[in-house]
């Protein structure tokens, strides 16, 4: 059990930390995603300029980031090690998702980022190509600056999702094994008071068996006196 509790906290701190993370990025995302009209200039800007930030971190911080990463999947794959019907269950969905989140954060945030950095938006290379002579390809999409942004804002929501989905599962599972510990506990009460229901019983009938039997043996004592 404590090593359950321990794995749920390795799960529980991680998820919470890049809800954080995640949750500073907003004021940038809204504007993009829910504000009425296009985005302005001056955000834009703003947040490119913030997102090339993120990307030039200190090599210290991707580490801990990815530091973080690994605790929550350890947690996740501790949990799932022999495990019961309810780890296959929560665990096993929470895993998944966990596992979501981390195939959104490579394939979408990780490149955007680097996007962002680099200011090669689709249109530019586009018009990279044209300018080299090359032909285009007719399958590719061309996705320009601000749709890339939006596309980044995007996988950002979709992560905060899925973690928000992983902790509902945790909590989930913590309800329904404190709803589960609840109901044994009253099922050995229960047990209990009905043990003591049939030994109070079976004394009773004890009691009763043994009271002719005295009457007897007083009677003829009495006899015998007389």
């Amino acid at each position: 059990m404590p090593t359950l509790a321990f794995a749920t906290f390795l799960i529980v701190c991680p998820t919470a930390f890049f809800l954080g993370i995640l949750f500073s990025l907003f004021p940038y995302d809204y504007p993009l995603l829910w504000a009425s009209g296009s985005p302005t200039e001056s955000h834009l800007l703003q947040t490119e300029a913030h997102l090339r930030l993120l990307h030039a971190s200190p090599a210290l911080i991707v580490r801990i980031l990815h530091t973080m990463i690994f605790l929550g999947l350890a947690g996740l794959i501790t949990k799932l090690y022999k495990p019961s019907e309810s780890n296959m269950l929560f665990d096993g969905g929470s895993l998944v998702l966990y596992m979501c989140g981390i195939v959104v954060y490579v394939a979408n945030i990780v490149k955007g980022l680097r996007i962002a950095t680099q200011g090669t938006y689709g249109s530019e290379e586009l018009e990279n190509t044209t300018r080299a002579g090359r032909e285009e390809d007719p399958r590719q999409s061309v996705v320009g600056r601000e749709d890339n942004l939006k596309v980044l804002s995007a996988s950002n929501t979709i992560l905060a999702l899925v973690l928000v989905g992983v902790l509902i599962l945790q909590a989930g599972q913590w309800y329904a094994e404190r709803a589960e510990e609840k109901e044994k506990v009253n099922m050995r009460e229960q047990e209990e008071r009905e043990r003591l229901e049939r030994e109070k019983e079976e004394a009773e009938e004890a009691a009763a068996a043994v009271a002719p039997v005295g009457r007897r043996v007083s009677q003829r004592e009495a006899k015998k006196s007389r």
